[in-house]
Formats: structure tokens, sequence, C-alpha cells
């Protein structure tokens, strides 16, 4: 085991992603921080991560090609030497009822969302095999459990990840690398502090916590996933929801 372990969080520019990669920095990872068109607010994250005394790197990628996803992981090896921890976050929705949902629209987010996660995922095991040792943690969503209207392709691109990391544990549990997922439920963030005071209050009373979650709650939740005290929780499902 090496004195400081790599960690590459996808999607790691804004918003959960952001939390994760900055909870990773404090926590004594040296962090890849992924974007894909925001490079900008790669930096500042990165930027935090080495002001509180961390270590950072940036990097970009358009994680719908397959090509890119792969290398990406690679890139990260090649630089760090290493990586022992892989959080797949990145997404995009494109909602929609299925009757009027456009082939593209399911194909994007399929890609984006569980596709690249198969490609990062491919390419982190072989190094995370000769290290014997890794930490895989899939983001998946409250929606991959329990379904959501409107968000088809969303919803089996998170369902899908729930069941790629399943497989995965199986696969791999005997050379000491857990893949677990985590189901997020309602986060503050700039899309629920859009929302109508009406839609806000009827999704809090399905929450027994009574308030939507904080990114930090989140980004705790993986920072253990991904720690040696984990070592024995593979192939979960670990909901972050305040109940729901």
């Amino acid at each position: 085991m090496v004195n400081i372990q790599n960690a590459l969080v996808t999607g790691s520019s804004r918003g959960l992603g952001r939390a994760i990669a900055l909870e990773l920095g404090r926590a004594g990872y040296r962090v890849a921080v992924h974007y894909a068109g925001r490079k900008s607010a790669a930096q500042d994250v990165a930027t935090e991560i080495r002001s509180s005394g961390g270590q950072a790197s940036v990097f970009g990628a358009d994680l719908s090609d397959r090509a890119a996803a792969s290398s990406l992981v690679n890139r990260v090896i090649l630089e760090f030497g290493s990586l022992e921890v892989l959080v797949n976050n990145a997404g995009i929705t494109k909602d929609g009822l299925l009757i009027r949902m456009k082939d593209e629209d399911w194909d994007s987010v399929l890609r984006t969302n569980l596709d690249s996660a198969f490609y990062t995922c491919r390419a982190a095991i072989k190094n995370m095999m000769r290290a014997r040792y890794g930490r895989i943690v899939n983001v998946s969503s409250i929606v991959g459990v329990q379904g959501n209207p409107g968000q088809v392709n969303y919803v089996a691109s998170k369902a899908g990840l729930i069941g790629l990391s399943k497989a995965l544990a199986k696969e791999y549990g005997s050379r000491g690398i857990t893949v677990n997922a985590i189901a997020p439920g309602f986060i503050e963030s700039d899309m629920t502090a859009e929302l109508p005071e009406k839609v806000r209050a009827a999704y809090l009373e399905g929450i027994p916590a009574g308030r939507f979650g904080k990114p930090e709650e989140v980004a705790a939740t993986v920072r253990f996933l991904c720690s040696s005290e984990a070592g024995y929780l593979n192939g979960q499902v670990i909901g972050v929801d305040g109940g729901m």
C-alpha cells in the first residue's frame, strides 16, 4: 500500500462531484479532478484542494466517447503512477416521457452515465488487480432504485450502475477490490433550489428527515466507502436519502 492514495472523481467540476473531490482531498488523497466542459471550474476545485494542503490535478475528457473514457484513466495512472480509487459520478439528464423521447436523448444519457463507467472501471481494474487493492464507487440515484416518471433514460442508466457494481463486486472481490454504489435522494443543488415551493414541500413530505440532503453528506459516505475501513463492504447500494 502506498502512503498517498490516488483517486479519480469523474464529473467533479461542480455539484456532488465537486463535494466528493474536496472531501477526498481533505482526507489525504491525491485527486484527479475531471471535467467535460468546465475547465475553469475544475481548476477552482483543484486550487481549493491544494489550498487546504492536498494534491490535485485537472483532466478533461468527453466521457460519452468510449476511447476518451478509457484514456482518462490511463492518463491519470501515467501522471500519478497508480490509481487506488475510482468514483464514477459524471452524469447528464435529458428528461422526457418515453413516447416523446428521441433516440439521441436515450443514447447520450446511457453513454455518459453508464457506458463511461464500464470503460473507466475496465481500465482501472487492471491497475487495481496488480496492486490487489482498489475502491470503486458508482454514483447511482434513488430513482435507480424506485423509478421516476419522465426519466426512463436517466433511471435506466442509474439502475444499470447498480447492476454493474454488484457484478464487478463478485468478479473482483477476491483481489482486494470493492465496488459499491450510492443512491442519493434529494440533495440541495441548483436544481432543487429552483423548484417551486409547492413542489419542494411535496417532496419533503416523503422524506422522514424533513429536509433535503447536503452534498457534503453524500461526499462523506463516498469517503468512507473509499477507505480501508470499508474493506468488508462490497456490492452494496447505500442510500443517502434521509429515509425515503
